[in-house]
Protein backbone atom coordinates (compact mmCIF):
# COMPACT_ATOMS: atom_id res chain seq x y z
CA UNK A 1 0.00 0.00 0.00
CA UNK A 2 1.35 3.45 -0.92
CA UNK A 3 1.43 6.30 1.55
CA UNK A 4 -1.40 8.84 1.21
CA UNK A 5 -0.47 11.81 -0.97
CA UNK A 6 1.36 10.08 -3.80
CA UNK A 7 2.46 6.88 -5.46
CA UNK A 8 6.17 7.22 -4.67
CA UNK A 9 7.48 3.91 -3.32
CA UNK A 10 8.35 4.43 0.35
CA UNK A 11 8.24 0.80 1.56
CA UNK A 12 5.39 -1.41 2.72
CA UNK A 13 2.52 -0.30 4.95
CA UNK A 14 -0.13 -2.40 6.63
CA UNK A 15 -3.73 -1.91 7.72
CA UNK A 16 -4.83 -3.44 11.00
CA UNK A 17 -8.60 -3.69 11.59
CA UNK A 18 -10.21 -4.33 14.98
CA UNK A 19 -13.96 -5.04 15.14
CA UNK A 20 -15.03 -4.38 18.71
CA UNK A 21 -18.35 -4.40 20.46
CA UNK A 22 -19.11 -0.75 19.90
CA UNK A 23 -16.92 0.27 16.97
CA UNK A 24 -14.58 -0.73 14.18
CA UNK A 25 -11.07 0.70 14.43
CA UNK A 26 -8.31 0.70 11.84
CA UNK A 27 -4.70 1.85 11.78
CA UNK A 28 -2.02 2.31 9.14
CA UNK A 29 1.26 0.83 10.42
CA UNK A 30 4.73 0.84 8.85
CA UNK A 31 7.39 -1.86 8.91
CA UNK A 32 8.81 -0.49 12.15
CA UNK A 33 5.48 -0.98 13.88
CA UNK A 34 4.81 2.76 14.08
CA UNK A 35 1.15 3.81 13.82
CA UNK A 36 0.88 6.44 11.10
CA UNK A 37 -2.88 6.98 10.85
CA UNK A 38 -5.98 5.97 12.82
CA UNK A 39 -9.73 5.90 12.14
CA UNK A 40 -12.79 4.54 13.92
CA UNK A 41 -16.48 4.12 13.16
CA UNK A 42 -19.36 3.22 15.56
CA UNK A 43 -21.29 -0.02 15.01
CA UNK A 44 -25.08 -0.01 15.29
CA UNK A 45 -26.54 -2.15 18.06
CA UNK A 46 -30.09 -3.31 18.65
CA UNK A 47 -31.74 -4.58 21.79
CA UNK A 48 -34.99 -6.26 20.70
CA UNK A 49 -35.70 -7.30 24.30
CA UNK A 50 -34.02 -7.03 27.67
CA UNK A 51 -30.56 -8.65 27.76
CA UNK A 52 -30.69 -9.54 24.06
CA UNK A 53 -28.22 -7.73 21.78
CA UNK A 54 -28.00 -7.89 17.99
CA UNK A 55 -25.65 -6.45 15.41
CA UNK A 56 -25.72 -6.46 11.60
CA UNK A 57 -22.87 -8.17 9.77
CA UNK A 58 -23.63 -5.90 6.82
CA UNK A 59 -23.35 -2.83 9.07
CA UNK A 60 -20.01 -4.12 10.39
CA UNK A 61 -18.72 -4.51 6.83
CA UNK A 62 -19.82 -0.97 5.99
CA UNK A 63 -17.97 0.30 9.08
CA UNK A 64 -14.82 -1.59 7.99
CA UNK A 65 -15.05 0.06 4.59
CA UNK A 66 -15.47 3.50 6.12
CA UNK A 67 -12.44 3.26 8.42
CA UNK A 68 -10.11 1.88 5.77
CA UNK A 69 -11.15 4.62 3.36
CA UNK A 70 -10.66 7.20 6.08
CA UNK A 71 -7.07 6.06 6.47
CA UNK A 72 -6.46 7.07 2.88
CA UNK A 73 -8.53 10.23 3.15
CA UNK A 74 -6.16 12.02 5.66
CA UNK A 75 -5.69 16.23 7.25
CA UNK A 76 -4.08 15.95 3.53
CA UNK A 77 -7.11 14.90 1.19
CA UNK A 78 -9.57 17.00 3.15
CA UNK A 79 -7.40 20.14 3.21
CA UNK A 80 -8.80 22.97 1.13
CA UNK A 81 -5.65 25.09 1.06
CA UNK A 82 -2.02 24.92 2.16
CA UNK A 83 -0.70 28.28 3.37
CA UNK A 84 2.55 29.66 4.63
CA UNK A 85 1.77 31.55 7.84
CA UNK A 86 1.81 35.08 6.33
CA UNK A 87 -0.62 34.01 3.61
CA UNK A 88 -2.84 32.26 6.14
CA UNK A 89 -3.11 35.49 8.13
CA UNK A 90 -3.88 37.47 4.98
CA UNK A 91 -6.64 34.98 4.13
CA UNK A 92 -8.10 35.25 7.64
CA UNK A 93 -8.12 39.02 7.30
CA UNK A 94 -9.58 39.27 3.81
CA UNK A 95 -10.97 35.91 2.72
CA UNK A 96 -8.67 36.11 -0.30
CA UNK A 97 -6.63 32.99 -1.10
CA UNK A 98 -4.01 34.85 -3.14
CA UNK A 99 -0.45 34.10 -2.09
CA UNK A 100 2.46 36.48 -1.54
CA UNK A 101 5.22 36.20 -4.10
CA UNK A 102 7.68 36.42 -1.20
CA UNK A 103 6.47 33.26 0.54
CA UNK A 104 6.10 31.17 -2.60
CA UNK A 105 9.42 32.17 -4.17
CA UNK A 106 11.49 31.83 -0.99
CA UNK A 107 9.88 28.72 0.50
CA UNK A 108 7.72 26.93 -2.08
CA UNK A 109 9.98 26.60 -5.18
CA UNK A 110 7.75 28.98 -7.14
CA UNK A 111 9.42 30.94 -9.96
CA UNK A 112 8.44 34.58 -10.38
CA UNK A 113 9.09 34.17 -14.11
CA UNK A 114 7.79 30.65 -14.86
CA UNK A 115 5.34 29.90 -12.05
CA UNK A 116 4.98 26.41 -10.61
CA UNK A 117 7.17 23.54 -11.80
CA UNK A 118 4.99 20.44 -12.27
CA UNK A 119 8.02 18.16 -12.49
CA UNK A 120 9.06 19.04 -8.93
CA UNK A 121 5.72 18.05 -7.40
CA UNK A 122 5.75 14.79 -9.38
CA UNK A 123 9.31 14.03 -8.27
CA UNK A 124 8.37 14.33 -4.57
CA UNK A 125 5.13 12.38 -4.98
CA UNK A 126 2.78 15.34 -4.51
CA UNK A 127 1.49 15.77 -8.06
CA UNK A 128 -2.08 15.98 -6.72
CA UNK A 129 -1.23 19.59 -5.76
CA UNK A 130 -1.11 20.42 -9.47
CA UNK A 131 -4.85 19.61 -9.78
CA UNK A 132 -7.43 22.35 -10.34
CA UNK A 133 -4.80 24.81 -11.49
CA UNK A 134 -2.85 24.63 -8.20
CA UNK A 135 -5.91 25.73 -6.24
CA UNK A 136 -4.63 24.24 -2.97
CA UNK A 137 -1.23 25.95 -3.05
CA UNK A 138 -2.06 29.16 -4.91
CA UNK A 139 -2.94 30.15 -8.44
CA UNK A 140 -3.05 33.89 -7.79
CA UNK A 141 0.35 35.22 -6.74
CA UNK A 142 0.80 38.91 -5.86
CA UNK A 143 3.84 41.10 -5.14
CA UNK A 144 4.20 42.23 -1.50
CA UNK A 145 2.28 45.44 -0.87
CA UNK A 146 -0.52 44.67 -3.35
CA UNK A 147 -3.99 45.33 -1.93
CA UNK A 148 -5.89 42.08 -1.30
CA UNK A 149 -9.51 41.93 -2.45
CA UNK A 150 -11.84 44.40 -0.74
CA UNK A 151 -9.67 44.73 2.32
CA UNK A 152 -10.59 43.69 5.85
CA UNK A 153 -13.76 41.57 6.05
CA UNK A 154 -16.46 42.60 8.54
CA UNK A 155 -15.78 39.50 10.64
CA UNK A 156 -12.02 40.13 10.78
CA UNK A 157 -12.60 43.84 11.40
CA UNK A 158 -14.73 43.01 14.42
CA UNK A 159 -12.08 40.64 15.78
CA UNK A 160 -9.27 43.17 15.26
CA UNK A 161 -11.17 46.25 16.36
CA UNK A 162 -10.61 47.99 13.01
CA UNK A 163 -12.94 49.38 10.33
CA UNK A 164 -14.12 46.93 7.69
CA UNK A 165 -12.73 47.49 4.22
CA UNK A 166 -9.37 49.04 5.15
CA UNK A 167 -6.59 47.91 2.85
CA UNK A 168 -4.68 44.71 3.62
CA UNK A 169 -1.39 44.13 1.81
CA UNK A 170 0.08 40.97 0.36
CA UNK A 171 2.58 39.98 3.01
CA UNK A 172 6.30 39.43 3.55
CA UNK A 173 8.23 36.88 5.61
CA UNK A 174 9.29 38.56 8.87
CA UNK A 175 13.01 38.86 8.08
CA UNK A 176 12.20 40.25 4.64
CA UNK A 177 9.92 42.85 6.24
CA UNK A 178 12.85 43.84 8.45
CA UNK A 179 15.03 44.27 5.39
CA UNK A 180 12.35 46.39 3.75
CA UNK A 181 12.13 48.52 6.89
CA UNK A 182 15.82 49.52 6.87
CA UNK A 183 17.45 49.09 3.48
CA UNK A 184 15.81 52.01 1.71
CA UNK A 185 16.49 54.76 4.26
CA UNK A 186 17.62 58.21 3.10
CA UNK A 187 21.28 58.38 4.22
CA UNK A 188 22.13 61.89 3.03
CA UNK A 189 24.33 63.82 5.44
CA UNK A 190 25.80 60.86 7.30
CA UNK A 191 29.06 60.55 5.37
CA UNK A 192 28.31 57.05 4.10
CA UNK A 193 29.82 55.46 1.00
CA UNK A 194 26.38 54.23 -0.08
CA UNK A 195 25.09 57.81 -0.44
CA UNK A 196 24.58 58.37 -4.13
CA UNK A 197 25.12 54.68 -4.85
CA UNK A 198 22.34 52.27 -5.87
CA UNK A 199 20.44 50.45 -3.14
CA UNK A 200 22.24 47.29 -4.25
CA UNK A 201 25.32 48.50 -2.33
CA UNK A 202 23.47 47.92 0.95
CA UNK A 203 23.17 44.70 2.96
CA UNK A 204 20.35 44.36 5.48
CA UNK A 205 21.12 42.14 8.48
CA UNK A 206 18.15 41.07 10.59
CA UNK A 207 19.60 39.63 13.77
CA UNK A 208 17.79 38.03 16.67
CA UNK A 209 17.70 34.37 17.69
CA UNK A 210 19.21 33.71 14.26
CA UNK A 211 20.35 36.14 11.56
CA UNK A 212 19.47 36.79 7.93
CA UNK A 213 21.64 38.71 5.48
CA UNK A 214 19.59 40.32 2.69
CA UNK A 215 21.33 41.62 -0.42
CA UNK A 216 19.58 42.75 -3.61
CA UNK A 217 20.71 43.11 -7.23
CA UNK A 218 19.27 44.29 -10.55
CA UNK A 219 20.27 41.03 -12.23
CA UNK A 220 20.25 37.50 -10.78
CA UNK A 221 23.43 36.55 -8.91
CA UNK A 222 24.00 32.95 -7.87
CA UNK A 223 26.03 32.73 -4.67
CA UNK A 224 27.16 29.25 -3.54
CA UNK A 225 25.75 28.51 -0.09
CA UNK A 226 23.46 31.56 -0.11
CA UNK A 227 19.75 31.23 -0.88
CA UNK A 228 18.31 32.77 -4.03
CA UNK A 229 18.33 34.69 -6.22
CA UNK A 230 14.59 35.34 -5.78
CA UNK A 231 12.93 37.94 -8.00
CA UNK A 232 10.85 40.65 -6.25
CA UNK A 233 10.83 38.65 -3.01
CA UNK A 234 11.66 41.71 -0.88
CA UNK A 235 12.04 44.87 -2.98
CA UNK A 236 9.92 44.82 -6.17
CA UNK A 237 11.99 44.66 -9.34
CA UNK A 238 15.16 43.46 -7.58
CA UNK A 239 16.64 39.99 -7.12
CA UNK A 240 17.21 38.90 -3.52
CA UNK A 241 20.03 36.79 -2.10
CA UNK A 242 19.53 35.62 1.47
CA UNK A 243 22.41 34.47 3.61
CA UNK A 244 21.95 33.37 7.17
CA UNK A 245 23.39 32.14 10.45
CA UNK A 246 21.39 29.43 12.21
CA UNK A 247 22.08 30.66 15.73
CA UNK A 248 23.26 34.11 16.80
CA UNK A 249 21.32 35.54 19.75
CA UNK A 250 20.56 31.98 20.79
CA UNK A 251 24.29 31.15 20.69
CA UNK A 252 25.21 34.15 22.84
CA UNK A 253 22.59 33.11 25.41
CA UNK A 254 23.85 29.53 25.31
CA UNK A 255 27.46 30.51 25.95
CA UNK A 256 26.67 33.01 28.71
CA UNK A 257 23.98 31.04 30.54
CA UNK A 258 26.02 27.83 30.49
CA UNK A 259 29.04 29.40 32.20
CA UNK A 260 29.78 28.73 35.87
CA UNK A 261 29.84 32.47 36.62
CA UNK A 262 26.34 33.09 35.22
CA UNK A 263 24.60 33.19 38.64
CA UNK A 264 27.11 35.82 39.80
CA UNK A 265 26.47 37.79 36.61
CA UNK A 266 22.72 37.66 37.16
CA UNK A 267 23.03 38.89 40.74
CA UNK A 268 25.34 41.79 39.89
CA UNK A 269 23.30 42.87 36.86
CA UNK A 270 20.11 42.81 38.92
CA UNK A 271 21.75 44.86 41.68
CA UNK A 272 22.60 47.54 39.08
CA UNK A 273 19.18 47.31 37.38
CA UNK A 274 20.94 46.37 34.14
CA UNK A 275 20.46 43.63 31.60
CA UNK A 276 23.11 40.92 31.78
CA UNK A 277 24.54 42.08 28.45
CA UNK A 278 24.75 45.73 29.47
CA UNK A 279 26.61 44.57 32.57
CA UNK A 280 28.97 42.37 30.53
CA UNK A 281 29.72 45.25 28.17
CA UNK A 282 30.60 47.54 31.06
CA UNK A 283 32.67 44.78 32.67
CA UNK A 284 34.67 44.37 29.46
CA UNK A 285 35.38 48.11 29.46
CA UNK A 286 36.64 47.72 33.03
CA UNK A 287 39.05 44.84 32.37
CA UNK A 288 40.40 45.98 29.00
CA UNK A 289 42.49 48.69 30.66
CA UNK A 290 44.28 50.69 27.94
CA UNK A 291 43.88 48.27 25.03
CA UNK A 292 40.91 48.13 22.64
CA UNK A 293 38.23 45.84 24.04
CA UNK A 294 38.41 43.47 21.07
CA UNK A 295 42.02 42.63 21.87
CA UNK A 296 40.95 40.72 25.00
CA UNK A 297 40.36 37.65 22.81
CA UNK A 298 43.87 37.46 21.36
CA UNK A 299 44.17 33.83 22.48
CA UNK A 300 40.48 32.82 22.59
CA UNK A 301 38.76 31.87 19.34
CA UNK A 302 35.23 30.61 18.61
CA UNK A 303 33.70 28.92 15.55
CA UNK A 304 29.98 29.72 15.94
CA UNK A 305 28.25 26.87 14.10
CA UNK A 306 26.81 25.13 17.15
CA UNK A 307 23.73 24.33 15.04
CA UNK A 308 25.39 23.73 11.69
CA UNK A 309 26.28 26.28 9.01
CA UNK A 310 23.58 27.79 6.83
CA UNK A 311 25.71 30.23 4.81
CA UNK A 312 27.96 30.20 2.97
CA UNK A 313 29.18 26.66 3.69
CA UNK A 314 25.68 25.11 3.81
CA UNK A 315 26.89 22.28 6.03
CA UNK A 316 24.57 21.11 8.78
CA UNK A 317 27.20 18.69 10.12
CA UNK A 318 29.53 21.45 11.33
CA UNK A 319 29.90 21.91 15.07
CA UNK A 320 30.89 24.77 17.33
CA UNK A 321 34.49 25.18 18.48
CA UNK A 322 36.16 27.09 21.31
CA UNK A 323 39.96 27.27 21.30
CA UNK A 324 41.97 28.73 24.19
CA UNK A 325 40.09 27.66 27.32
CA UNK A 326 41.66 27.90 30.79
CA UNK A 327 40.75 26.57 34.22
CA UNK A 328 39.43 30.01 35.19
CA UNK A 329 35.64 30.25 35.56
CA UNK A 330 35.27 33.74 37.01
CA UNK A 331 33.31 36.71 35.69
CA UNK A 332 36.30 37.98 33.67
CA UNK A 333 36.45 34.62 31.91
CA UNK A 334 32.71 34.74 31.14
CA UNK A 335 32.93 38.28 29.77
CA UNK A 336 35.82 37.39 27.44
CA UNK A 337 34.03 34.24 26.21
CA UNK A 338 30.96 36.38 25.51
CA UNK A 339 33.13 38.82 23.55
CA UNK A 340 34.75 36.01 21.55
CA UNK A 341 31.28 34.63 20.68
CA UNK A 342 30.06 38.02 19.46
CA UNK A 343 33.22 38.35 17.38
CA UNK A 344 32.72 34.88 15.89
CA UNK A 345 29.21 35.82 14.75
CA UNK A 346 30.65 38.95 13.11
CA UNK A 347 33.36 36.89 11.41
CA UNK A 348 30.57 34.66 10.10
CA UNK A 349 28.94 37.73 8.60
CA UNK A 350 32.26 38.70 7.00
CA UNK A 351 32.48 35.22 5.44
CA UNK A 352 28.97 35.61 3.99
CA UNK A 353 29.78 39.05 2.59
CA UNK A 354 32.97 37.78 0.96
CA UNK A 355 31.01 34.95 -0.69
CA UNK A 356 28.40 37.41 -1.99
CA UNK A 357 31.03 39.83 -3.30
CA UNK A 358 33.00 37.03 -4.97
CA UNK A 359 29.84 36.12 -6.88
CA UNK A 360 29.16 39.67 -8.07
CA UNK A 361 27.60 41.75 -5.29
CA UNK A 362 29.22 45.07 -4.36
CA UNK A 363 28.44 45.94 -0.73
CA UNK A 364 29.63 49.04 1.10
CA UNK A 365 27.24 49.52 4.04
CA UNK A 366 25.43 47.30 6.54
CA UNK A 367 21.89 48.12 7.69
CA UNK A 368 21.25 46.25 10.92
CA UNK A 369 18.00 45.62 12.78
CA UNK A 370 16.53 43.16 15.25
CA UNK A 371 17.08 42.52 18.94
CA UNK A 372 20.87 42.27 18.70
CA UNK A 373 20.97 45.74 17.16
CA UNK A 374 20.29 47.06 20.66
CA UNK A 375 23.65 45.69 21.84
CA UNK A 376 26.38 48.28 21.11
CA UNK A 377 29.17 45.69 21.38
CA UNK A 378 27.49 43.46 18.78
CA UNK A 379 27.10 46.43 16.42
CA UNK A 380 30.67 47.73 16.88
CA UNK A 381 32.18 44.27 16.37
CA UNK A 382 30.26 43.88 13.10
CA UNK A 383 31.58 47.23 11.92
CA UNK A 384 35.18 46.57 12.99
CA UNK A 385 35.34 43.02 11.66
CA UNK A 386 33.67 43.67 8.29
CA UNK A 387 35.36 47.07 7.88
CA UNK A 388 32.00 48.61 6.95
CA UNK A 389 29.83 51.24 8.61
CA UNK A 390 26.66 49.95 10.27
CA UNK A 391 23.43 51.93 9.97
CA UNK A 392 20.86 51.49 12.74
CA UNK A 393 17.26 52.42 12.14
CA UNK A 394 15.62 55.24 14.04
CA UNK A 395 12.86 52.80 14.94
CA UNK A 396 14.14 49.68 16.66
CA UNK A 397 11.19 47.56 15.44
CA UNK A 398 12.17 47.60 11.77
CA UNK A 399 10.16 44.46 10.95
CA UNK A 400 7.01 46.30 12.00
CA UNK A 401 8.02 49.36 9.97
CA UNK A 402 8.51 47.09 6.96
CA UNK A 403 5.07 45.57 7.45
CA UNK A 404 3.58 49.07 7.75
CA UNK A 405 5.31 50.05 4.49
CA UNK A 406 3.35 47.28 2.78
CA UNK A 407 0.13 48.60 4.27
CA UNK A 408 0.97 52.12 3.12
CA UNK A 409 1.42 50.83 -0.43
CA UNK A 410 -1.79 48.80 -0.32
CA UNK A 411 -3.71 51.89 0.83
CA UNK A 412 -2.57 53.81 -2.24
CA UNK A 413 -0.79 56.50 -0.25
CA UNK A 414 2.48 55.74 -2.05
CA UNK A 415 2.99 54.93 -5.69
CA UNK A 416 5.57 52.22 -5.03
CA UNK A 417 7.29 50.23 -2.30
CA UNK A 418 10.52 52.10 -3.07
CA UNK A 419 8.85 55.46 -2.47
CA UNK A 420 7.38 54.25 0.82
CA UNK A 421 10.76 52.87 1.90
CA UNK A 422 12.50 56.18 1.29
CA UNK A 423 9.84 58.12 3.21
CA UNK A 424 9.22 55.77 6.11
CA UNK A 425 12.69 54.30 6.82
CA UNK A 426 14.80 56.63 8.99
CA UNK A 427 18.46 56.51 9.96
CA UNK A 428 18.92 56.52 13.73
CA UNK A 429 22.64 56.02 14.38
CA UNK A 430 25.69 55.21 12.27
CA UNK A 431 28.61 53.22 13.70
CA UNK A 432 31.93 53.39 11.84
CA UNK A 433 34.76 50.82 11.97
CA UNK A 434 37.90 51.57 13.97
CA UNK A 435 40.42 51.35 11.17
CA UNK A 436 43.36 51.21 13.58
CA UNK A 437 42.19 47.74 14.72
CA UNK A 438 41.99 46.29 11.19
CA UNK A 439 45.27 44.33 11.33
CA UNK A 440 44.23 42.59 14.55
CA UNK A 441 40.87 41.48 13.14
CA UNK A 442 42.46 40.33 9.89
CA UNK A 443 44.65 38.00 11.96
CA UNK A 444 41.67 36.79 13.97
CA UNK A 445 39.84 36.11 10.72
CA UNK A 446 42.71 33.95 9.48
CA UNK A 447 42.40 31.89 12.66
CA UNK A 448 38.61 31.78 12.20
CA UNK A 449 39.00 30.21 8.74
CA UNK A 450 41.59 27.75 10.07
CA UNK A 451 39.10 26.54 12.70
CA UNK A 452 36.64 25.15 10.16
CA UNK A 453 39.48 23.83 8.00
CA UNK A 454 40.83 21.89 10.97
CA UNK A 455 37.37 20.68 11.99
CA UNK A 456 36.91 19.13 8.55
CA UNK A 457 40.35 17.54 8.82
CA UNK A 458 39.44 15.99 12.17
CA UNK A 459 36.20 14.63 10.73
CA UNK A 460 38.11 13.15 7.80
CA UNK A 461 40.60 11.46 10.15
CA UNK A 462 37.81 9.90 12.23
CA UNK A 463 35.99 8.62 9.15
CA UNK A 464 39.13 7.07 7.70
CA UNK A 465 40.27 3.46 8.08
Amino acid sequence: MAMPGGDQELGSYYVGVDVGTGSVRAALVDQRGILLAFADQPINQWEPQFNHHEQSSEDIWVACCIVTNNLRETCWDKAGHFFDLPDFLSWKATGVTARSLCSLVCKWTYSAEKGWDDSFWKMVGLEDLVADNYSKIGNQVLPPGTCLGNGLTPEAAKDLGLPAGIAVAASLIDAHAGGLGVIGADVRGHGLACEGQPVTSRLAIICGTSSCHMGISKNPIFVPGVWGPYFSAMVPGFWLNEGGQSVTGKLIDHMVQGHAAFPELQAKATARCQSIYAYLNSHLDLIKKTQPVGFLTVDLHVWPDFHGNRSPLADLTLKGMVIGLKLSQDLDDLAILYLATVQAIAFGTRLIIEAMESAGHSISTLFLCGGLGKNPLFVQMHSDITGMPVVLSQEVESVLVGAAILGACASGDFASVQEAMARMSKVGKVVFPRREDKRYYDKKYQVFLKLVEHQKEYASIMKGD
